[in-house]
């Protein structure tokens, strides 16, 4: 579906922490982030790759939540014409003007359809990237931010709002012998995703993902969690989805926020490409070599904020029944 603005990936999540210094030292030493800036309150990351000025913040809070999950759009006329979408659909949005947040221009935030916090901007400070920076490599040497997974009561009107009213494309999904659709990976960039839906209690965000350069750095990080003390840290993995046929490890980070580790996923830009359908009984789907996910990984997610009160938002039942094994990329 035509729209009349441009959406170009994911690009940031702010998520509160109750401990900054224990935070720092998971997602530097470990899972290999770069700290751009920092204060007594904020600590502002970005992956290897980044040439931005961040893609994870960690704010200073009492209690863990997601404050909002972030969309980097073309140009700022883009930001006006998504304003004018969800208002027309008769979502309240919110304007954040330039200076308001450290490092980015002109900001607009909704809560979505579902009720996940969105947060769309055009502008963002650039830094040096550190691809080539060999030498401040470490622990999972994450490169940039890959993708969110969203958990959601109602995966089917999340799939028509980001499809017919933003533009995003399918590239695989999950659904029922009803035929409804129980997950979905959706994507603005030519990979599998930028947003998955997943059914369940919501609205919370289910994990924020990293892309890494190759697999024995997924390995590689396992050692060094490990070494840092962090081994309890690690939830699921490292093995390999048949949905998307990415290579993952999922970690849970001091405040119980889950963080997932990729690569190898596939290009999805042919305008011919067609969405892959899993059956809901296919194990192969959670795990391709057919090991199955803990209970924590389909029943716990990180709750999410009103963006006009700044509250936690109250979840609801998944409209479709649950249902293990679930494969969530």
């Amino acid at each position: 579906m035509s729209v009349d603005f441009d959406i170009i990936r994911t690009a940031r999540a702010i998520i509160h922490v109750t401990d900054l210094e224990r935070s720092r030292d998971f997602y530097i030493k470990g899972l290999g982030l770069v700290e751009t800036e920092s204060d007594e309150n904020t600590i502002y990351l970005r992956g290897l790759e980044e040439h931005v000025h961040h893609s994870l913040v960690l704010k200073k809070a009492d209690a863990p939540h997601v404050e909002v999950t972030s969309y980097k759009v073309r140009s700022d006329a883009d930001l006006d014409a998504l304003a004018a979408m969800f208002e027309k659909h008769g979502m309240k949005t919110k304007w954040l003007e330039e200076g308001s947040q450290h490092a980015i221009g002109r900001a607009l935030r909704v809560q979505d359809v579902s009720g996940i916090p969105l947060e769309f901007f055009a502008k963002m400070d650039t830094v040096e990237r550190l691809l080539q920076r060999y030498d401040l490599y470490q622990g999972a040497k994450a490169q940039r931010i890959d993708h969110f997974n969203n958990m959601v009561s109602d995966v089917e009107a999340a799939y028509d709002f980001y499809t017919k009213e933003l533009g995003f494309s399918c590239s695989e999904y999950t659904a029922t012998e009803e035929d409804k659709i129980w997950a979905a990976w959706i994507h603005r960039k030519p990979s599998v995703h930028d947003v998955a839906f997943m059914n369940g209690e919501g609205p919370r965000v289910h994990h924020v993902a990293y892309w890494l350069s190759d697999p024995m750095s997924l390995i590689h990080g396992c050692d060094v969690l490990a070494a840092l003390g962090y081994a309890e840290n690690i939830e699921r993995g490292p093995a390999r989805h048949g949905l998307s046929n990415a290579f993952f490890l999922y970690l849970r980070d001091p405040d119980g926020h889950r963080i997932e580790l990729y690569n190898g996923d596939y290009l999805t830009s042919d305008p011919d490409f067609k969405p892959i359908r899993w059956e809901l009984n296919d194990k192969r789907r959670q795990t391709f070599w057919g090991a199955a996910a803990p209970d924590c990984w389909f029943n716990e997610a990180s709750t999410v904020l009103d963006v006009h009160t700044g509250k936690p938002l109250e979840t609801v039942a998944g409209k479709l029944k649950q249902a293990k094994p679930i494969f969530i990329v």
